[in-house]
């Protein structure tokens, strides 16, 4: 079980490395399962992955040509040709009936044994293609077109080690090894969670006072992305019973993680750090963070449990910044830095003494990235404009010591996607 430090809660807001570092040290890597080669692309190894053969496991043309011996075809030229005995023919698959020996020559096809006694391959276009006798045009060195047994993976290798991130080479890898299945990190079952007695769901009414839950279906698809398996859990009112009853729900699903937006501010109607304090244990409920400062994390029976803010941009800033790394760590990666580019500001920014992640959008220009936080009639900062996160394609990310930052500036940006004029 995580246990927070055991000096009480933090009073001001915590630094955001602080708050990382808290979340990440509550959460260790899930076991390990089983699975179909084909279903294990951008999965985790679990283990190392030892070659049990030679790839190639036997000496093998590299082209379609003639199995020759080097020294029979010495100084082989359009002027004097060499000329062979044809004694066979060796397709792939097949296995060499004969021996080259002086003076003959075997057609052999990519990938084929190479027959005893010869030591190079003659590539079709430079011979006559003769298949009784062949004239030869090109002399060729020993081993030239020939695949060495092995020379790809050897026997007893460690070809994948364990923690990498398995991508489509990988596969085939596996696949020419002989490995239908492998062991991987198992997927985060993560539990989503919205809460208010404001929200309605997607397909009901929006009545009165009332606003649609889109908090869930974004942190699905954001779950979805990282790698996770959602577990929706609906919404959950403002009261601890309900709120009490879904954590439960979720628990009884097997949750590795519990996402919840929404009830971690400091309103009377805030539930969700009272739930947490009364189920399990709050460690922290304030980041200096912007958007997001209300961002609570404990855990319920030993679940790890992260408050996203209510507002939808703060919970998708925050789910970047803090629940990425924890759903990618769940999941066996080592690795959670967001890919990022260095780029310069069109115009002034300010801040106010918080970790900024301002929506961003960065363009390739010929003297490098260049990135501005106002869109072209979009109110682009607010943390409720959750169609902000539409037009942007990154982050800006302000320090929290740094007040102000001039046009021309250079600031690191965490891309969200790479679109084409970003290339």
């Amino acid at each position: 079980m995580c246990l927070s430090s055991g000096s009480g809660l933090p009073v001001q807001p915590i630094s955001v490395d602080e708050a990382l570092e808290h979340i990440l040290r509550c959460i260790s890597p899930l076991d390990g399962e089983t699975v179909p080669i084909t279903e294990a692309l951008d999965r985790v190894l679990f283990e190392d992955v030892v070659s049990p053969l030679d790839i190639p496991p036997f000496v093998n043309a590299a082209m379609d040509g003639y199995a020759v011996r080097a020294a029979d075809v010495a100084g082989a030229s359009h002027a004097t040709p060499a000329v062979l005995r044809v004694i066979g023919e060796i397709a792939a698959g097949s296995v060499p009936q004969g021996e080259v020996r002086a003076g003959t020559a075997m057609r052999i096809m990519t990938g084929a044994p190479m027959p005893p006694g010869s030591d190079a391959v003659v590539p079709f276009e430079d011979t006559d293609q003769g298949r009784a006798q062949v004239r030869i045009y090109a002399a060729v060195q020993r081993g030239d077109n020939v695949r060495l047994a092995g020379e790809d993976i050897r026997q007893g290798q460690v070809v994948l080690h364990a923690r990498h991130t398995l991508r489509p080479a990988d596969i085939g890898v596996l696949a020419a090894m002989g490995y239908p299945t492998v062991r991987v990190f198992r997927r985060p079952r993560v539990a989503i969670l919205a809460t208010g007695d404001e929200l309605v769901d997607v397909n009901e009414p929006v009545t009165p006072g009332k606003i649609r839950n889109s908090n869930e279906y974004t942190s699905i698809a954001l779950v979805r992305r990282y790698g996770g398996i959602p577990l929706p859990l609906g919404i959950a009112r403002d009261t601890p019973e309900s709120l009490t009853a879904k954590i439960r729900a979720g628990l009884e699903q097997g949750a590795d993680l519990f996402l919840t937006s929404a009830g971690v501010s400091v309103g009377d109607f805030d539930m969700v750090k009272h739930v947490l304090a009364a189920e399990g244990e709050m460690i922290f409920w304030q980041v200096a963070i912007k958007p997001g400062k209300p961002l609570a994390f404990g855990h319920v029976r030993g679940v790890p449990l992260l408050g996203l803010p209510g507002n939808p941009v703060a919970a998708v800033v925050a789910f970047e910044v803090f629940a990425r790394p924890a759903i990618l760590k769940l999941g066996g990666r080592t690795d959670w830095r967001k890919p990022s580019v260095m780029a310069v500001l069109d115009e002034d920014v300010r801040n106010s003494g918080r970790r900024h992640f301002m929506r961003a959008r960065v363009r390739r220009e010929p003297d490098g990235y260049h990135v501005t936080t106002r869109g072209s009639g979009v109110q682009v900062q607010g943390s409720g404009i959750l169609s902000s996160l539409v037009w942007a394609n990154g982050l800006a990310v302000v320090p929290e010591d740094v007040t102000f930052l001039p046009a021309g500036s250079t600031v690191e940006v965490w891309m969200l996607d790479w679109p084409e004029e970003v290339f």
